[in-house]
């Protein structure tokens, strides 16, 4: 599919949705990054104590000279702790959607780690990849923190695993973080935070389509919200049409009724039986776990 194909066809669904990879405009992340920092939002700071405690050991796990693969690679901070305990890392391939974002870190990365190989790809992580050579690894380490695994539909999430797999090859590893937690009150507060950084977060989707799209999206014509599905374990975030009204995007016009909803994210909290079971069906041979005390999130080192 094209990327208009996609974004049209989700409008068109009898369930309106849009790709969640439109949250991570340059603006998207610049707002996930302050969604990171903020106090409901517990995953970011608990995985980063979980890495500050967990990855020396990891990384001598790991043993020396790995390149390291980052799917999505953000601002960097977990990434500069976890080449900081690298013992002489091959390389660093930064994967990520917001090209001002890459480039800016790729920069830094150069001038904070002497000598380390930074070669950035801008694009779709979910998309085919073709990975720069970097002759000199004796392993190849696909790192995918921040609970990120979630946000794909479970078969996705499957057919990713063996995706990373294949990226990593023979002899590769994967550190892997994700989330358990299952308390809606939490989870809502998490995902719905009281400073509305992450309604605008999920409203920024439709500046981002109406940018990218010729669309008409009034965003204060709509509300952000999120629910929790119990029988299906993940939080969705969605965007409420506050009235009737319609909205053109590209050539078409599409009608939204008051109180209709457009599907911009799901989020699965899978529990760790379930991770498990989608590490191995996918090649994954799981080495070491590491759980905060409340067993909500965890760091999977896995090898191939």
């Amino acid at each position: 599919m094209t990327d208009g194909d996609d974004v049209l066809t989700g409008l068109r669904d009898a369930q309106k949705h849009l790709p969640c990879r439109l949250l991570y405009d340059e603006r998207g992340a610049e707002l996930f990054e302050q969604i990171c920092a903020l106090d409901e939002y517990y995953p970011s700071r608990t995985e980063l104590a979980l890495l500050a405690a967990h990855l020396p050991e990891l990384g001598r796990l790991l043993g020396p000279r790995v390149r390291v693969i980052e799917p999505g690679s953000g601002a960097g901070v977990k990434t500069r702790m976890l080449l900081a305990v690298l013992d002489d890392p091959a390389g660093y391939v930064p994967i990520d959607i917001s090209g001002a974002q890459l480039e800016a870190n790729a920069r830094a990365l150069r001038a904070e780690f002497a000598g380390l190989d930074v070669q950035p790809i801008h694009g779709d992580f979910t998309a085919p990849l073709e990975l720069p050579d970097t002759p000199a690894a004796a392993r190849t380490l696909v790192f995918f923190p921040g609970s990120t695994l979630g946000n794909f539909e479970p078969a996705e999430a499957r057919a990713f695993l063996v995706r990373l797999h294949a990226l990593a090859g023979d002899h590769g590893a994967l550190l892997l973080g994700t989330d358990s937690n299952q308390d809606a009150s939490s989870l809502l507060r998490a995902y719905d935070d009281a400073a509305g950084v992450t309604a605008a977060f999920d409203l920024n989707v439709l500046a981002h389509v109406n940018r990218s799209y010729d669309a008409t999206f009034a965003l204060d014509e709509f509300a952000h919200r999120a629910t929790w599905t119990a029988e299906r374990t993940r939080v969705e975030m969605q965007l409420v049409s506050r009235r009737e009204q319609d909205v053109r995007v590209a050539a078409e016009t599409f009608r939204f009724t008051a109180g209709e909803t457009i599907v911009t994210e799901h989020c699965y909290k899978h529990g760790p039986e379930t991770l498990a079971a989608m590490l191995a069906v996918a090649g994954w041979r799981v080495a070491e776990v590491a759980i905060d005390a409340r067993e909500r999130i965890r760091l999977w080192l896995a090898f191939s």
